[in-house]
């Protein structure tokens, strides 16, 4: 069976776990990592691992995982499409992936390219969770409790606030689908406090929910990638009511986001060129092997 090459664009949390996850595969090869700081000292666990500012130095790629800041994808995204490279993200904006789908579209289909986003665990995995359980009981209510935990991508927009050294943004669920966001920061020399909270509670990450900034001394102190999600529905099958279905999981945020991200490349291949969304995926294509085995294990 002939490999297909990916490359990790972005060596940060997710990219880590990324690396791991393609050299655990047995249907891909790792073509290389792509980062800013490509010159620099390599991380001991690259050590054989190309490692370039630029993927066009890493020689034949099939599809690239973008795990970088969701705010970037965009722009990456497009670039790589027009290589005739498939992508895969994790953007983790709800309320504008559509947009970024529309953006995407017309360069995929133009070079042959397919595109999966928001392909983390959610949006994402918990994305056709949620459909499947609409699937089960049409009428009723889906409530999506996140936490506690780290959520990377809200951590990333608060360490991009002006005066921000290092930060930590935690998930605290309040049930029904109502969050908590307590932002621990730990504040660049000469920053001011005030300006810095009401700076984080005013991005787009932060302005739809209750959002409390707590400075501290040194945010390493306090951080832990552990993440979870409670997933209910209440609702009705045909004409009958009180069906109640709930879904729990507590992962690393990182290596799920990463394992799942790397199911949809496994999944472009299989795709007609486009942009999709994973609910618009079938399930089995994120699955190595062949089609009958799969559903001689699962059925």
């Amino acid at each position: 069976m002939s490999r297909k090459s990916i490359a990790v664009v972005g060596y940060g949390n997710i990219g880590k776990f990324a690396v791991q996850a393609v050299q655990a595969s047995p249907d891909f090869e790792l073509a290389g990592v792509v980062r800013r700081d490509a010159g620099g000292s390599k991380p001991p666990e690259l050590t054989g691992v190309a490692v370039a500012a630029d993927i066009s130095a890493l020689g034949k790629v099939d599809a690239a995982l973008l795990c970088t800041p969701t705010r970037s994808v965009l722009d990456q995204a497009a670039r790589y499409l027009k290589l005739g490279i498939n992508t895969v993200d994790s953007y983790d904006i709800h309320t504008s992936f559509l947009q970024l789908r529309d953006q995407l579209l017309p360069i995929a289909r133009e070079h042959n390219a397919v595109s999966i986003i928001s392909a983390g665990w959610d949006p994402g995995s918990d994305s056709v969770i949620r459909a499947l359980l609409e699937a089960c009981a049409p009428k009723g209510l889906t409530y999506t409790n996140f936490g506690p935990g780290m959520s990377m991508g809200h951590t990333v927009a608060a360490k991009s606030i002006a005066g921000v050294a290092n930060a930590l943004s935690m998930t605290i669920p309040l049930g029904t689908g109502i969050h908590r966001r307590v932002v621990y920061v730990q504040l660049a020399d000469g920053a001011d406090f005030g300006a810095v909270s009401a700076a984080i509670k005013a991005d787009a990450y932060f302005s739809h929910d209750e959002t409390h900034v707590i400075a501290v001394p040194h945010v390493d102190d306090l951080i832990d990638v552990g993440h979870g999600v409670n997933l209910v529905r209440k609702g009705v099958s045909g004409q009958t009511g009180n069906q109640l279905f709930e879904f729990n999981m507590k992962i690393n945020n990182p290596a799920l986001t990463s394992q799942i991200m790397l199911a949809c490349a496994r999944a472009t291949f299989r795709q007609k060129p486009g942009v999709y969304t994973m609910p618009e995926i079938p399930v089995i294509d994120l699955l190595p092997g062949d089609r009958d085995s799969a559903l001689a294990r699962l059925v």
